[in-house]
C-alpha cells in the first residue's frame, strides 16, 4: 500500500469516527508519528474540528499499543485472505467491520469485558 493511499484511510477513519460521534470537539486524538498522521489533510481535520492531537513519544510503541491491537485484530479477522475490488469496496467492509463488530458487539479486556459502544455509554451516563 503507498503511503497517499495509507493517509488517505487514516484521513477516512478520522472523518468516519467525527461522523459517528456528530462532530465532537476538544476531543483528545492519539496517535503514531506514522507518516500519514503528518498529512497536510490529517492537520487539516484536527484543526477544523478543534481536536487534541497527541503523539507517542520517538521509539515509546506502548502509547499506541490498543490502537495497533485493534488494527492487528482487524488484519487477522478481516482482511487476512480478502481482496476487494475497489477501494470503495474496501472502505464499505472496513466500516461495517468497525461499526457492527468491533464497536458494538466484540468485547475488550481494556474496557472491563465490555464492547466500547457500552463502555462508552456507560462513560456518558
Amino acid at each position: 500500500m503507498d503511503k497517499r493511499m495509507k493517509a488517505k484511510l487514516v484521513c477516512d477513519a478520522l472523518q468516519m469516527a467525527l461522523w459517528r460521534q456528530r462532530i465532537p470537539s476538544g476531543v483528545l486524538i492519539h496517535s503514531d508519528r506514522g507518516r500519514q498522521h503528518c498529512s497536510r489533510k490529517y492537520q487539516y481535520l484536527l484543526t477544523k474540528h478543534d481536536l487534541i492531537y497527541s503523539k507517542s513519544g520517538m521509539g515509546n510503541y506502548h502509547d499506541n499499543a490498543c490502537a495497533g491491537t485493534s488494527f492487528h485484530t482487524l488484519v487477522v479477522e478481516m482482511f487476512h485472505g480478502e481482496s476487494f475490488s475497489t477501494r470503495d469496496a474496501m472502505r464499505r467492509a472496513v466500516f461495517e467491520y468497525f461499526e457492527v463488530d468491533y464497536n458494538r458487539t466484540r468485547k475488550h479486556i481494556a474496557d472491563g469485558h465490555i464492547s466500547p459502544l457500552a463502555y462508552e455509554n456507560k462513560m456518558v451516563a
